[in-house]
């Protein structure tokens, strides 16, 4: 399957949102991107833009971009089209503030939803508009094994996620036939920045092989990608704990 379907053949256009992400990095670098293709990393720290875009081929360009400003992403997104047609966008803004301190203090609980649910809607709508219009587009958003069913030890992160899963195939829905097609990554605990201190849990994976699968999902015509795949027998599994078991499920 092509990845990049483009009727005037010109190199793709790519948008990632959290231009810092090492997920979303790890999915360029694993697309083997053709020569031309012009990356846009969107992001609030230009210098770390910067620097993630040293590592990327193609031609890299930086956009001012906040998760939490949902009364700016409609003009976000319509000076990304305003530059030319759109073929993908990976929503890859997170962050994971550990639970006890969303408890301590709501504000951080409030950016921790804004950030990984909140402004993923708001974003995405105004891009699916652009995309629909155009008739073709991609839009990869990134879920988490944690939407499945939250857990006491990150309620408010696992919340957040089980919003945004709902919302993508929504999204997904919504779309069908309209030339755009949605792809949601469900991995589990990833081995990187965001985990960092963290004890692994089972079925971890690193960001490249969550850039590998999601990589192979797009070019397979796969619609959803759990990383690893035996996620996706978990997942049902955990829907059936019993909940009072699941309260004493300790991370």
């Amino acid at each position: 399957m092509n990845i990049f379907p483009n009727e005037v053949g010109s190199p793709p256009r790519i948008l990632l949102l959290g231009g810092t992400s090492e997920l979303g990095l790890a999915i360029l670098a694993a697309l083997g991107l053709p020569a031309g293709t012009e990356v846009i990393l969107a992001g609030r720290d230009e210098q770390r833009l910067a620097a993630a875009g040293k590592e990327l081929p193609g031609r890299i360009s930086t956009m001012a971009y906040d998760a939490t400003d949902t009364d700016g992403h409609q003009a976000f997104a319509d000076a990304v089209f305003a530059a030319g047609p759109l073929d993908m966008v990976i929503s890859a803004a997170g962050v994971l503030i550990p639970q006890d301190d969303a408890e301590r203090d709501v504000r951080r609980a409030a950016e921790m939803v804004e950030t990984n649910f909140t402004g993923h809607v708001t974003s995405l709508l105004a891009i699916a508009t652009r995309m629909r219009a155009q008739g073709r587009g991609t839009i990869v958003v990134l879920s988490s094994v944690a939407a499945v069913r939250p857990r006491k030890a990150n309620f408010v992160y696992g919340a957040a996620k089980a919003g945004l899963d709902a919302f993508a195939r929504g999204l997904a829905d919504s779309l069908h036939g309209s030339g755009v097609r949605v792809v949601l990554v469900r991995p589990g605990f990833v081995i990187g920045r965001m985990t960092q201190g963290m004890p692994r849990a089972p079925l971890s994976s690193t960001p490249a092989q969550v850039g590998a699968a999601t990589a192979a999902a797009l070019g397979g015509g796969k619609d959803t990608v759990w990383i690893p795949a035996p996620l996706a027998g978990l997942a049902l599994a955990l829907r059936l704990v019993p909940r009072p078991l699941w309260r004493r499920v300790a991370r």
